[in-house]
Parts: C-alpha cells; structure tokens; sequence
C-alpha cells in the first residue's frame, strides 16, 4: 500500500497517509475539519539498488568466470580499473 501526501488549504497542515489505491481521497482535514484537504502528486517510491548484487553478472557460476576469461584471453581483469600501462607517444625521442 502506497503512502499519500496530503495539504490542507485551509490551515497549511501537511501530513502522509498510509493508505490503499483503492481508498476515496481524503477531504476533511484532521487539524481543522475544514473540507479544503488535497492530495498532492508525488514522485513516488523508487527503488534504491545499494550494494553488490545487482547485476547480471554478479551471481555467475566460478566455471562461468573461467571459461568466460579463457574466451577473452584473460583480458577481464583489465576491465577492472587494474594495472593498465599507459603507452608513450611514438615518434620523437627525447630533445
């Protein structure tokens, strides 16, 4: 079940209500019992990946990993951000 915001024009009370989609919008406003109280539209609930886990690769097999860095020739450690050389510029020597 989602949570609402809620604004009452009337007094300024601004609450959240735990309620069903199906629930009829609230109108009376529980602070003033004016019938001034809106629902306003909010951006909703995301989901929020934090941590490991959450991609494709992350639950493989140990055979998959191997066979996989057999078939690229033991190049996916370098995807990693690990000891890549960079190259000098050809040409030119010192001056």
């Amino acid at each position: 079940m989602p949570t609402y915001d809620y604004v009452c024009d009337g007094c300024g009370h601004a609450f959240e209500l735990f309620q069903s989609m199906t629930d009829p919008v609230k109108k009376t406003c529980p602070k003033c019992s004016k019938k001034k109280l809106r629902r306003l539209i909010g951006a909703g609930g995301a989901i929020v990946f934090k941590g490991s886990g959450f991609y494709k690769t992350d639950y493989r097999s140990e055979s998959y990993k191997k066979g996989a860095a057999a078939d690229s020739g033991g190049k996916s450690e370098g995807a990693k951000g690990g000891g890549e050389k960079k190259s000098e510029p050809k040409g030119g020597g010192e001056s």
